[in-house]
C-alpha cells in the first residue's frame, strides 16, 4: 500500500532560526536531516513525504526545497510566507513559490502566538485570500479549543480555502476524555468541506510513553465518523515524534489502530490518495 507520510520536519540550526528550540533541552535541540530519517521509512511502510515547516523563517522554506529536490522520496513542502504583510506574501508568490514543484502549502506556527485568534488579523485574512488565488491550501498548527473556534471564523471570511488541522487540534488523548469541548468544535469543522484532518502528533497527545493504538482508536473513530474517509489522512510529526516512540513505532500504532477502524479501501484513501488530492501532489 502505497503511503504519504504528510508530517515531517527537518532542521538545521545553522541554515534558520527555530526559535521555540533555544530553550528545549530534549533530544529534539539537534540537527535533523532527511537522511537520518530515509533509511527508516521502508520499515515504517512510508513511500512518500512532505516537509512541512519548523520555523517561521523564510530560510526555513528555501532550505526544505533544497532538500526535497535532493531526495526522491519527498514530493511536497509545505513552507511559511510572512503573512503579516500581504503585498509582500503575494510578490513573493507571484514571482517566485508559485513557480516552485514542491511547494505545496502554508503554515505559521500560531500555537506560539500570544494570541489564539493570531489569523483573524484583517492582513492575515488577506494573505489567506491569496492562499486561494494560487491554490494553495493552509496547515493549522493549533493546541487549543480557542484555535479551532479561530479556524471556524477563517473559514467564513475566506471561502475556499482548504484547512487541515495538524495532529487533530490535539484531542484530549492525555485524560481520555471522549470528547469534550474539542469534539464539540469539531463536529462544527466537519460540517464545512473547507476542513480536513490530519491523523498526527498522537503519540504525544497521548503524554504516555507506553501508548498503544487502543489509546488513540477512539479519537481517529471520532474524526473518520465525522469528516469522513475523504477528508482525513496521516503524518508522522518526525522527529517531534521521537520522544513517544521511533518512526516505525508510530506508524505501527497508526495502522493497527485504523484497521481497528476502517476497510482496506478507506485506509488506501487515508493513507495516500486524500493526501495527494489535498497537497496537489
Amino acid at each position: 500500500m502505497k503511503c504519504i507520510d504528510t508530517h515531517i520536519h527537518v532542521w538545521n540550526l545553522q541554515q534558520a532560526s527555530y526559535d521555540w528550540l533555544k530553550n528545549d533541552t530534549s533530544l529534539l535541540h539537534r540537527n535533523y536531516n532527511i537522511e537520518e530519517l530515509t533509511p527508516q521509512i521502508q520499515e515504517a511502510g512510508v513511500t512518500e513525504g512532505i516537509l512541512v515547516q519548523a520555523a517561521c523563517d523564510i530560510r526555513d522554506t528555501d532550505w526544505m526545497l533544497q532538500v526535497a529536490a535532493a531526495t526522491p522520496w519527498i514530493t511536497g513542502v509545505v513552507g511559511w510566507l510572512p503573512l503579516t504583510n500581504t503585498a509582500l506574501t503575494e510578490k513573493l508568490l507571484e514571482a517566485y513559490y508559485s513557480h516552485q514543484t514542491y511547494f505545496k502549502g502554508i503554515r505559521h506556527l500560531i500555537h506560539d502566538e500570544a494570541d489564539a485568534q493570531w489569523l483573524l488579523q484583517s492582513s492575515v485574512i488577506n494573505s489567506l485570500k491569496v492562499l486561494v488565488k494560487y491554490g494553495l491550501p493552509y496547515d493549522v498548527v493549533g493546541v487549543l479549543p480557542q484555535h479551532i473556534e479561530t479556524a471556524l471564523e477563517v473559514a467564513a471570511r475566506v471561502p475556499g480555502l482548504r484547512m487541515v488541522f495538524d495532529h487533530m487540534n490535539q484531542p484530549p488523548v492525555a485524560s481520555k476524555e471522549k470528547f469534550g469541548r474539542w469534539g464539540q468544535l469539531m463536529q462544527q469543522a466537519a460540517a464545512n468541506e473547507q476542513f480536513y484532518i490530519k491523523i498526527s502528533g498522537l503519540g504525544t497527545t497521548a503524554q504516555n510513553p507506553h501508548w498503544q493504538a487502543e489509546d488513540i482508536q477512539p479519537y481517529i473513530a471520532f474524526v473518520l465518523e465525522h469528516f469522513g474517509e475523504d477528508r482525513c489522512f496521516l503524518g508522522g510529526d518526525w522527529p517531534v515524534s521521537l520522544l513517544a516512540g521511533s518512526y516505525a513505532d508510530t506508524w505501527h500504532k497508526y495502522r493497527k489502530a485504523l484497521q481497528q477502524t476502517a476497510g482496506e479501501a478507506a485506509q488506501q484513501k487515508l493513507a495516500y490518495t486524500n493526501a495527494q488530492r489535498f497537497y496537489n501532489l
